[in-house]
């Protein structure tokens, strides 16, 4: 059959952006990029509302192809200066890293080859692999050979998988028959991430079946964890999980997890172990006591698009028996899933949630690879050391108070001035600061409500970013509030 001439000139594109010349350019504007981010004279984000970005993109569905060079200045112009720029030392916001450059360079290959990780037929090397990686992942938790996982999305999608595995544990009829009327009950400290109430909807629980535990310091009360189980279990209760937090997103706090775990192997319960952020303190000689009793949970999440500096998307569940979580996805699909009974399971579609299911392990092997795990140990302590340092410098200055001491790379913070204001204008003048400072493209940092307070905060994630240039954001900030 012969091909239009339409087919046939988008043939010959294709071809023509199929070499290393294209490649390049597009590579080149990438490091350009982060040669640019460099300079601390540059904006750290956009002062653009979102309808003028929207202007700016306003235009009809493109009908014809345009050339490569003008797509790649528009990159240059249009979409790089207003995009928020986490390579800039002075950008200290949400958990999003400044990713490893090796692992950038990864990203282009893992497309190129475009592998499904949830079938070994379809990414022989790439499934491999990723057994590869999550032993060695399960091996740092101190896991036994027995355990396994899989890579995910991010911290959401394992939280929901591994409490996906604990209702399997808890209800095992529960993926046919549905949860009932009479759902277990979910615990989870009160600064739990809000994956855990989201996936008790997801999960049919209902958010009225999460109870959750009081903190001391910003960590759960171990000793109202055992009250609250003491209860349940007198008024006949199930406990599906206990969720603790290693890293919390509010201030990067870790919970007792071997105290925790005690009391979860008292009653016969699953612990699960939000540790998206935390988990990299493993890599750590110094941070590693951190994550103590690890190895006692049924299952963990882990993001290595956090602290281990990968790019978007890596996260991963690791459980301490893989049939957990095998378990939890007890669902036959002869058209893909081919393994024999007692054969080795390597599809990874047979535990997770996805049939499209990225190699992300690619980039976090070249990480590993290039910077060794004990390189990345050393860029999360640095990372910490640097809100430590941040903590110190507040301390030394009366119009700032500090919230907590870091136990990671989180602080947070407030902006009290001459201290003549009451808690409430505080909040008010908090919330007007960091929108205020943010706008100004001098540096970028987030907020969030804590013990009741208006506060700000900031999540240090890029390796570039250093004591001058946390002095300098406070330098910003305190002046921005002298003008408001």
């Amino acid at each position: 059959m012969r091909m239009s001439k339409t087919s046939n000139d988008i043939l010959k594109l294709i071809e023509a952006d199929a070499s290393a010349d294209v490649g390049s350019a597009f590579t080149a504007l990438a490091a350009e990029y982060l040669e640019q981010t460099r300079d601390r004279g540059t904006r750290v984000s956009t002062a653009h509302t979102p309808q003028s970005l929207s202007e700016r993109f306003d235009e009809p569905l493109p009908r014809n192809a345009h050339s490569i060079d003008s797509i790649i200045e528009r990159l240059r112009t249009e979409v790089i200066p207003d995009s928020n720029h986490l390579y800039h030392p002075r950008y200290v916001g949400h958990q999003v890293s400044a990713p490893l450059p090796a692992a950038i360079w990864t990203e282009a290959l893992t497309a190129a080859l475009n592998q499904s990780v949830a079938v070994f037929e379809m990414s022989p090397v790439g499934t491999v692999l990723e057994h590869r990686v999550i032993r060695w992942m399960c091996e740092l938790a101190g896991y036994g050979p027995s355990s396994g996982g899989t890579m995910t999305t991010g911290g959401t999608e394992a939280i929901f998988t591994a409490l996906l595995a604990a209702r399997g544990a808890s209800m095992p009829d529960a993926w046919t028959d549905g949860v009932g009327a009479d759902p277990p009950v979910l615990v989870c400290g009160e600064h739990a991430h809000y994956a855990v109430t989201r996936a008790a909807g997801e999960l049919g629980l209902g958010m009225r079946s999460v109870l959750p535990i009081p903190s001391r310091n910003h960590t759960m009360d171990v000793a109202a964890l055992r009250q609250t189980l003491e209860s349940l279990q007198r008024e006949k209760k199930r406990v599906m999980a206990v969720v603790a937090t290693a890293g919390s997103t509010a201030t990067g706090s870790f919970d007792d997890i071997a105290a925790i775990a005690a009391v979860c192997d008292g009653f016969g319960v699953w612990l699960h172990v939000d540790a998206a952020h935390g988990g990299s303190a493993l890599l750590s000689s110094t941070h590693k006591h951190r994550m103590a009793g690890i190895e006692r949970a049924r299952s963990l999440a882990w993001d290595p698009h956090k602290m281990m500096l990968l790019p978007l998307q890596a996260g991963m569940v690791l459980v301490r028996e893989e049939r957990d979580i095998d378990a939890a996805f007890s669902q036959r699909a002869p058209y893909l899933f081919h393994a024999a009974e007692g054969e080795r399971v390597w599809d990874q579609g047979t535990r997770s949630f996805l049939c499209s299911h990225r190699a992300d392990v690619f980039k976090m092997w070249v990480a590993l690879q290039r910077y060794g795990a004990e390189g990345l140990g050393a860029l999360y302590d640095h990372l910490c050391e640097q809100a430590c340092g941040m903590w110190r410098e507040i301390g030394q200055r009366p119009d700032f108070e500090a919230m907590h001491e870091p136990q990671s790379n989180i602080l947070c913070f407030r902006y009290v001035g001459d201290r003549s204001r009451n808690d409430q204008a505080l909040d008010q003048l908090n919330r007007e600061l960091r929108e205020r400072y943010n706008k100004s493209g001098e540096g970028w940092i987030t907020a969030t409500n804590l013990d009741g307070r208006r506060v700000l905060r900031v999540t240090i994630m890029n390796p570039r970013t250093t004591a001058d240039d946390l002095r300098a954001v406070l330098d910003g900030l305190a002046r921005t509030a002298r003008t408001l």
